[in-house]
């Protein structure tokens, strides 16, 4: 597959094909067909995901693979152009879906190996239609603009380059003599585009363009009358407007039919040509996607190869789509529609990267840059496989080392992008494209919760007032619609994801106030028996350790081995920063090594009512497991065999235990090293398991 993207060979193979040739009907960057797996109808595959798992990076490849060698447009629905009219139109006469429409048509017009120019004449006549129903007031210098961008999808060739120009000056005429006269304006505007089209070309295919709005519903087989209806619609906005829409979409698929049709244009025109959307969850995404899965429900077929990207799952607009991972569409996609429009779609979900595509980026991004043998596993550790965040991670690490020695200061050191990019902070950067960028104060707070009530005590002791329990409930929502994972005991659910946010708070403030104040605020509300590992997570993130050893120290002798295990891993993989004082003033260095390798026991005095040598094995043992589990911080080999040593000691107190804490001990540090987490240790000779004790108080409280 092409150098620059991993983990995709599913979609961009050639021997044996991939997705997108067996789709297109072409082999990528090459102008050699491939065999259609679906050569009837097709399904509109559309790529989902969480922020940066590269699905924008996918269609650039795509554009990239086909451009040149069959019709390829690529629109990205977050941009500007498509979130208002221009300044001068009204909203009556503009929408998404048009904008959409003449910009797809624009890029699919540029001719190809082998053939032409692409006209569209049935797109062009309802677009002039849906424009001149806002052109009461306008003068003709506006018109001729407006008129002149859409009759410029008509022209066939450079040899009449100057016929659109013309064509829009009487188009423009025209409709100013309706505007000054008597006659209605729409019908005379609508009138001059028909002859337009009927005096302009004489052949088959463009005269059967001009009549091809006789069939609109009402229109009375008068073309005319047609595209009146068709604007009538468009400017009365709702539903009807969705269908005036729909009519739309429709036109620039049989404008794309006609242009394969005969015999002439299929020996020159190879494979199918290819729209590809981005964002395709915003406006005009819904609209394109439906109108082409509705039409295509009710028999009106078209063969082009339509691959959009969205974020989520789309479960309330795609509930029937057929769903497949990935590796399962590498050879064929098995997809086979029923009699629901959306099972016209092939939702396909872009997995992580893997710790091999993850070394070989770092490897290619630096270069000659010397990096540390666990920086890879570490990355993919962090990041979970987000290529986004491994490519940047990547270029912090490039620009940054040797000078960074953690995955932390890699983090908090500037990176640039792109060469006419600014430097920015990595995590900054990565905040901005990772999550929603009106609601990263929010997430910033609530990042450190674990559940609904957490996360409202925290929103009252950080957030403003109006910032209440319906909107806590309203951004879990946003964060399951982005593709966010859920996890029992987490609110924000991904591991990378988080790490970003709690950075962030850590850093909001130059005391660490806000830092302070959000687990002190966890802390107090974690008053029940029950959830002490919650108070003592929040407490060792704030630096204090004597609780969490006292209770792992005391519960270990009594505590069900796995439960405690559990409990040990939880509370341990609270966030390390820089360690700070009540006043905010930073400690340097990372201590825990040096406490969980014995180098400072001879400092401490062990309480005297408590087994010493347990007490100071829990202390190692907790500083072990904090260092190890830290997603900055890179595994020390040493820790890692200390890990292993302790855990040894402890499963020779627990006769009972000792299959478990024996395998931890294997377990967890072989984990550490490799860049993975520290699971529960397997047992094969455990009867059954108590549940699983990291998930999050149950939430309980109602509606907010």
């Amino acid at each position: 597959m092409h150098r620059r993207l991993h983990g995709r060979g599913a979609l961009f193979d050639v021997d044996p094909a991939g997705l997108a040739p067996r789709l297109v009907g072409l082999r990528p960057h090459q102008h050699r067909s491939h065999p259609f797996e679906h050569p009837g109808e097709l399904p509109f595959v559309v790529l989902s995901g969480a922020r940066g798992l590269g699905k924008s990076a996918v269609l650039d490849e795509l554009r990239g693979a086909y451009k040149g060698h069959t019709p390829v447009a690529l629109i990205d629905c977050a941009e500007e152009q498509f979130t208002g009219p221009p300044a001068e139109r009204p909203a009556e006469s503009w929408s998404p879906v048009a904008q959409a429409l003449l910009v797809i048509a624009e890029q699919l017009a540029a001719p190809v190996t082998g053939a032409g120019r692409i006209t569209f004449p049935r797109l062009m006549s309802g677009l002039v239609a849906v424009a001149a129903s806002g052109w009461g007031d306008a003068d003709s210098e506006r018109i001729r603009r407006e008129v002149e961008r859409i009759l410029l999808l008509n022209e066939s060739g450079s040899w009449i380059s100057g016929l659109a120009g013309r064509w829009a000056g009487k188009v423009a005429a025209k409709v100013v003599a309706a505007a000054t006269g008597t006659g209605p304006l729409l019908s005379g505007a609508i009138e001059a585009t028909l002859e337009s089209v009927a005096e302009g070309f004489t052949s088959r295919r463009h005269q059967k363009a001009s009549v091809w709005y006789r069939t609109y519903p009402n229109a009375g087989g008068h073309a005319q009358r047609g595209l009146m209806l068709l604007a009538g619609h468009f400017r009365a906005g709702g539903t009807s407007r969705e269908h005036a829409e729909r009519y739309l979409v429709r036109a620039l698929l049989a404008d794309l039919t006609e242009a394969y049709a005969g015999v002439l244009p299929r020996m020159q025109r190879l494979g199918r040509p290819l729209v590809l959307i981005d964002n395709a969850q915003t406006a005009p995404g819904p609209g394109l996607v439906e109108a082409v899965l509705r039409d295509r429900a009710e028999g009106i077929a078209d063969q082009v190869a339509f691959v959009a990207a969205r974020r989520g799952e789309g479960r309330e607009e795609l509930r029937n789509a057929v769903r497949r991972e990935l590796p399962e569409v590498a050879r064929r996609s098995d997809w086979a529609p029923d009699a629901a429009p959306s099972s016209r779609a092939l939702l396909v979900a872009l997995p992580a990267l893997s710790p091999d595509d993850t070394l070989h980026i770092i490897g290619a991004v630096c270069d000659d840059t010397p990096v540390p043998p666990q920086l890879p596993h570490a990355t993919h550790r962090l990041t979970g496989g987000n290529p986004l965040g491994i490519v940047l991670l990547a270029e912090s690490a490039a620009q940054n080392l040797p000078g960074a020695s953690s995955l932390g200061e890699l983090l908090t050191a500037d990176v640039r992008p792109g060469a006419d990019q600014p430097a920015v902070p990595a995590h900054r950067a990565l905040l901005d494209r990772l999550v929603p960028a009106e609601q990263l104060d929010e997430l910033t707070v609530l990042a450190a919760a674990h559940d609904h009530d957490s996360a409202c005590a925290l929103a009252a002791a950080l957030l403003p007032d109006t910032f209440g329990p319906a909107d806590v409930r309203a951004l879990q929502n946003r964060l399951a619609e982005e593709g966010l994972p859920t996890v029992p005991g987490q609110f924000v659910g991904d591991p990378f994801v988080r790490t970003l946010l709690l950075l962030r708070l850590h850093l909001r403030d130059a005391d660490h106030a806000s830092w302070r104040t959000a687990h002190e605020t966890l802390i107090a509300h974690y008053t029940e028996p029950e959830h002490a590992r919650y108070r003592l997570h929040h407490e060792l993130a704030l630096g204090g350790t004597e609780s969490a050893i006292t209770h792992l120290r005391d519960t270990f002798p009594t505590l069900d081995t796995r439960a405690w295990l559990r409990t040990l891993r939880f509370v341990a993989s609270a966030p390390y920063f820089h360690a700070h004082d009540a006043e905010g003033r930073d400690f340097t260095g990372d201590r825990r090594a040096a406490i969980a390798l014995g180098r400072t026991d001879a400092a401490q005095e062990p309480p005297p009512d408590a087994d010493a040598v347990l007490h100071l094995r829990t202390r190692r043992l907790l500083h072990a497991v904090w260092q190890l589990a830290d997603p900055l911080a890179l595994p020390d080999p040493k820790v890692c065999d200390r890990l292993r040593f302790e855990l040894e000691q402890l499963s020779n107190l627990r006769p009972a235990g000792n299959a478990l804490l024996w395998r931890a001990s294997r377990d967890w540090p072989a984990a550490a090293l490799a860049g993975r987490p520290m699971d529960d240790p397997d047992d094969p000779g455990d009867p059954g398991d108590p549940g699983d004790a990291d998930d999050g108080p149950d939430d309980r409280s109602g509606e907010a």
